[in-house]
């Protein structure tokens, strides 16, 4: 066994590490989305693309490993596992060698050598597994066998991130006084963790702000009947097409109690939205920014039409080139079964200034 004051020596070596990592990255920018300036209303997203893994699942990483090295769960040469798959796996690997720590992402599906990339590429390996269910309990025995730590993002990362003000929300939120000279009157993300929408949703009561919190939810995922229903438990068993947001259960991290307003979003109006922001800022974002947009133009649309001016703020999720030969293509969402057309065509009609009419839809 390690010396105990070894462990400490190293548990503040690696949290030192982690705070000049997040010192060097700095804040992301705050991107204007153009709308018509005579309706009195603001958009912003702001770009966690910047990131040094290029998404907003950055943030949530750096605050496991310190809330999992500052409770002692990870020690020097722990083997890390999480289960996971897209972004928070290649952020998470990131992060495992800044600490000179074995990782393990268990993804959902297939072996599928392209999304294991990313991870292998920062050392991390990928194990794959079926149903896409089966990644829990394979995280915690995996975890169990090598004696490390199961990360479990669903469960401890809305603890982990920091509401108060020094990462996410207190930049978000000091940025657009800067800009604005007061607070948005929607905050607008997307949920897989529900980390984000509740450090966001905790910096805004903590600080009595008079900003609303909407989640918007794509097909197949259960946050929105979950909190539309008020089922803590409620699961539909089947997996997003959007990469990143929405999730088969309730997940415990998600904590409905903190958001004003859940906006079911269709998949093929987070393919349009994602087309509409890559025009609007030149950045092929992936599905869920695409979801972020389609949610915060329904609630911009709402403030102009009260007549009630202020702003809308929202995130760049992530933006990757990958993007380009999926929600950006059009032969991949065809093949998706994603007809972005009639929803490309309700954006483009109200940023020219008519009502905000989508279409209806009909799920798959």
């Amino acid at each position: 066994m390690a010396d105990s004051g070894d462990s400490t020596r190293w548990a503040a070596w690696a949290i030192g590490r982690l705070t000049a990592e997040s010192e060097q990255v700095g804040p992301t920018r705050l991107v204007p989305f153009r709308l018509p300036p005579e309706w009195g209303v603001a958009l912003y997203l702001k770009d966690e693309s910047a990131q040094p893994t290029g998404s907003v699942k950055h943030r949530v990483a750096r605050a496991l490993f310190r809330y999992a090295v500052a409770s002692g769960r990870i020690t020097e040469g722990t083997t890390v596992v999480e289960a996971t798959g897209g972004n928070a796996a290649v952020a998470q690997a990131y992060f495992a060698r800044l600490l000179d720590l074995p990782y393990v992402a268990v993804m959902p599906g297939r072996a599928d050598p392209a999304r294991a990339a990313a991870v292998e590429a920062l050392g991390g390996r990928c194990e794959f597994v079926t149903p896409p269910l089966a990644i829990y309990e394979t995280a915690q025995r995996l975890a169990a066998e090598v004696r490390g730590h199961y990360l479990d993002q669903f469960t401890w990362a809305e603890r982990a991130i920091d509401w108060r003000g020094d990462s996410l929300a207190g930049e978000l939120f000091d940025q657009h006084r800067q800009v604005a000279g007061n607070d948005p009157q929607w905050v607008v993300v997307g949920a897989g963790t529900g980390a984000t929408s509740a450090s966001l949703g905790r910096h805004i009561r903590y600080h009595g702000l008079p900003s609303r919190l909407a989640v918007v939810d794509p097909e197949n995922s259960a946050y929105f009947p979950g909190w539309a229903t008020g089922a803590a438990d409620y699961a539909t068993g089947m997996p997003s097409r959007i990469e990143g947001i929405g999730r088969p259960r309730m997940e415990p991290g998600f904590v409905p109690s903190l958001v004003d307003l859940v906006i079911p979003v269709p998949d093929a109006a987070s393919v349009a939205a994602a087309r509409a922001v890559r025009a609007d800022t030149g950045l092929p974002v992936g599905g869920a920014t695409g979801t972020n947009l389609w949610g915060a133009l329904h609630l911009v649309a709402e403030l102009r039409d009260g007549g009630v001016e202020g702003s809308v703020v929202s995130l760049v999720g992530d933006a990757a080139d990958r993007h380009l030969r999926t929600y950006h293509d059009d032969g991949w969402a065809a093949g998706k079964n994603l007809d972005p057309t009639p929803y490309a065509t309700a954006i483009r009609n109200f940023l020219a200034g008519g009502r905000w009419l989508p279409p209806a839809h009909r799920t798959r």
